[in-house]
């Protein structure tokens, strides 16, 4: 049994009376223990709304999302969420946002600041910290309970580009130091294939699981590798895979 489990997953929304919407149908994903597996796929295919299942925000309509082997009923601290806009409190510092619900002691949080690169800035408030910053303090407070696994909502899609590969790079060093089992949401494919074990690409609305890929890249990783020949193999693959579904979802918007 892997840390996340769906099974036959499937979520719809009601639009009015007579009408829904399928954004997921029969969606079936193992993740291991310990695992960095990113998901990617054409807008609109419901990534976002697998992610917010396994977190707990949403229900599932149909099928089964097992963590740990338990069913998710709700949010929990075995769970830490990082959002794509930071989703930060501005009236709190940055060591007040790392603390907020989390049940980390002080010498905890002191490390994390330490881990992220936020020495210096514990007392500053969001509006103080540029983009990078925000995202190293929700990041760091996602880790304040020491959760087991990580759910990633597209976290650097509003960043620059230098900065994204920065916080990329970070992330990428804390899952090798720490291991905890990641599911990354993206919609890069250099960013899904430099940072993840497996990738698992979804299909055009109602999303399903395509096809997975097992990144056989070594660790520890370097931006360098971005450029190596084996990088593009699997960017050319994959690419292909959701130029696919990526059509499929225009032809199905203009139908």
């Amino acid at each position: 049994m892997g840390a996340i489990d769906a099974v036959g997953v499937s979520k719809r929304y009601r639009l009015d009376r007579k009408r829904e919407v399928t954004a997921l149908e029969g969606v079936d994903l193992e993740v291991g223990q310990n695992e960095f597996v990113a998901l990617v796929g054409p807008s609109g295919c419901g990534k976002s709304t697998f992610l917010y299942m396994v977190g707990g925000f949403l229900e599932v309509s149909e099928g089964r999302i097992l963590v740990n082997g338990a069913p998710v009923r709700g949010p929990g601290p075995d769970r830490g969420i990082v959002f794509q806009h930071f989703a930060l409190f501005p009236w709190l510092t940055v060591r007040e946002n790392i603390r907020f619900g989390a049940l980390a002691t002080p010498e905890i949080v002191d490390a994390l600041i330490g881990k992220v690169g936020l020495r210096g800035f514990e007392n500053h408030y969001p509006k103080m910290l540029s983009g990078g910053m925000q995202q190293r303090t929700a990041l760091a407070r996602a880790l304040a309970n020491d959760p087991k696994i990580l759910l990633l909502d597209e976290p650097f899609g509003a960043l620059d580009n230098q900065t994204r590969a920065l916080m990329q790079e970070l992330l990428l060093g804390i899952w090798e130091a720490d291991r905890k089992t990641v599911l990354f949401v993206t919609h890069d494919i250099d960013e899904a294939i430099f940072m993840a074990n497996r990738i698992a690409v979804m299909s055009a609305r109602p999303g399903r699981i395509k096809a997975t890929l097992a990144i056989d890249l070594p660790h520890p990783r370097h931006y360098t590798m971005k450029t190596a020949p084996e990088f593009s193999r699997y960017k050319a693959e994959i690419t292909e895979q959701i130029r696919v579904e990526s059509i499929k979802a225009v032809e199905m918007g203009a139908a």
